[in-house]
Formats: structure tokens, sequence, C-alpha cells
């Protein structure tokens, strides 16, 4: 470690990684490069525009398309303003400014002009993942459960058992 007064810090960091000749790449983390999406509809409501972005992204790589709600009201709204069958699932965030996820996902539920509201999957995506948290998801009608930070073949399998059951 180096300091000088008025210019700062320098610290020298060792880090011990083993070498090899193996590529890695996204098959080596299991799913991945066998399953293709394409064609899936998904909502994405989350209002933290960089998990949103980075989410997006990930689901498009499998050729799903996304369209985000900012927060748990504005997909309620998107929800209400798409035809019947729209989309195929709804990745929820549960803490989210206006409507939360337990709300948002209540309110789709509750749409008696909407057939599709009471069996669409709904899958949570927060922070929160203590066994109440779990439980307090599928309590207010939520098909699964998932914590973050997103491990994303969790969630294409998550998508899969909901979308292809």
């Amino acid at each position: 470690m180096q300091s000088k007064k008025h210019e700062g810090t320098t610290f020298a960091v060792d880090i011990p990684l083993e070498i090899t000749d193996k590529e890695c790449n996204k098959s080596d983390t299991g799913i991945s490069e066998k399953v293709n999406l394409t064609g899936v509809n998904v909502l994405l409501a989350e209002d933290n525009e960089l998990n949103a972005e980075i989410a997006a992204v990930q689901l498009e790589e499998f050729g799903m398309n996304v369209e985000r709600a900012v927060d748990g009201k504005n997909a309620v709204e998107i929800f209400r303003n798409h035809p019947e069958g729209a989309f195929d699932v709804i990745l929820m965030d549960i803490m989210m400014p206006e409507m939360n996820g337990y709300e948002a996902v209540k309110a789709i539920r509750a749409m008696n002009d909407r057939p599709d509201g009471k069996n669409i999957p709904i899958i949570a995506m927060t922070a929160n993942s203590f066994a109440e948290d779990v439980q307090a998801s599928l309590d207010a009608g939520m098909n699964a459960h998932l914590s973050k930070p997103i491990v994303i073949d969790e969630v294409i399998k998550t998508i899969i058992r909901y979308v292809y059951h």
C-alpha cells in the first residue's frame, strides 16, 4: 500500500486464480443454450431501472418479448389495457412505489372481466427471501417466489415450469 497526502492511496491485491484451458460459456451454467423461449410475452414489473434493464436483456437473449411496468399500479394498468392472452407470464417485484407487488397481484387476480388474470403465472422476484416472505407471495396469489439477485437459469426454469405446464 502506498499513500500520499492529497494524492490518494494505491492498493495492491493478489487474487489466486487457477489457469485452465477449459472454455467457459453459457452452457456451463446449465440450461441456457438449450432453451428457446422465442415468442413468450413477459410483463416485467420492476421499479429499479438497472434491475429492469438487466432482467430484460437476459430474458430477451432467450427470445422473449419483455414489456416493463415501472411499479405495481403501472403493471395492473398495462395488464388491463392489453387483450386477453397478451402476456404469458408476469415477473413481479414486491417492494415498489404506488402499489407494491402483493397489491398488484391481488388486483390482477380480482379482474372479473379478465379470466386470464386468475390463472396467468405470476412470479415474485424480490430481495425478501425469508420463509414468511415466500408465504406472503403465495398468499397474495403468486405462483412462485425467486430471490434477488436473480439467477437467470432459475428464472428460466420457473418460467418453463409455469408457461409450459
